[in-house]
């Protein structure tokens, strides 16, 4: 094994690539049974899902040990810094993905089948059919129209949006306070940005537990229902990687894990979150605004 001295740091074999692919087989074998209906699907994602939440405590401890250990040098550094740009690329690529999927339906897919533009077909999707965004006047079994209501910009939405950008201001605040060696300000940041964090995410459960049972939008609402749960949906996910990811890191700064001049593991987690809030801002306009 090298040092920090002698080199690049090259971990010896480790047990943790081969758990980790265990941990997702298991957990998508589960998940495609569990869709349809073979009850020992859920079992399955529970397993793999345990075995993920071990390797995810087992390889970040051994990680951070060998931080703590002085075995990692600028190379290394540099490396965890380009591992996590890419990561993060990776993140914006996904969201594209779901915005362009958006674009899609709004701008080409439902207007032609509304009778509009030289591919114009009208009356595919049912009889009368005219496109208007949200489409949200479907067609139930019984030939009457299912009125469900559109997710407007005021209420939670605009809160949660003042409450992620607050985040993102104190998690600066909390940067700061690290690298003026100032641990009661990095500890109150830290607190205060997983205090808000968490307030998002109950508020969006609780958006989530108004639409469902008193606007009538679920995930078989038609192509706009699918597409909300879908877009707001792996960002709340998102919103509580990134929640525990907070938590971690606090716990480390209150054990004076990081310095001033190694401290790569609280940035990373920083830029991670500065990009839910980016994201967030994108939904909050394109989903809920226009």
């Amino acid at each position: 094994m090298s040092t920090a001295e002698q080199g690049y740091f090259i971990p010896e074999p480790s047990r943790w690539p081969a758990i980790a692919v265990l941990g997702l087989f298991l957990t998508l074998l589960g998940v495609s049974l569990w869709i349809n209906d073979i009850n020992v699907g859920a079992y399955a994602v529970a397993i793999g899902m345990a075995i993920i939440v071990y390797l995810f405590f087992g390889w970040f401890g051994d990680v951070i040990d060998e931080s703590m250990s002085k075995k990692y040098n600028a190379s290394v550094d540099r490396s965890f810094r380009q591992g996590m740009f890419w990561f993060i690329t990776s993140e914006v690529f996904f969201f594209i993905t779901f915005f362009a999927c958006l674009y899609y339906f709004r701008n080409i897919s439902l207007p032609s089948l509304g009778g509009e533009g030289h591919l114009a077909e009208s009356n595919m999707l049912w009889e009368g059919f005219k496109y208007s965004w949200p489409v949200v006047n479907l067609p139930d079994v019984t030939n009457y129209t299912q009125l469900i209501e559109p997710m407007g910009p005021g209420g939670i939405p605009a809160y949660n949006t003042i409450i992620l950008l607050s985040s993102g201001v104190t998690l600066t605040w909390a940067h700061w306070g690290l690298k003026k060696k100032n641990k009661s300000q990095l500890m109150l940041g830290m607190i205060a940005t997983i205090t808000l964090g968490s307030i998002f995410f109950a508020f969006q459960a609780y958006e989530y537990f108004h639409a469902y049972s008193e606007l009538g939008l679920t995930l078989n609402s038609g192509i706009y229902g699918s597409t909300f749960y879908m877009l707001t949906g792996f960002h709340g996910f998102h919103v509580t990687i990134g929640t525990i990811m907070l938590i971690v890191i606090t716990v480390r700064c209150g054990k004076d894990h990081f310095t001033y001049e190694n401290h790569f593991a609280f940035e990373g987690v920083a830029w991670y979150w500065h990009f839910v809030d980016v994201v967030w801002l994108g939904l909050y306009v394109f989903v809920y605004w226009l």
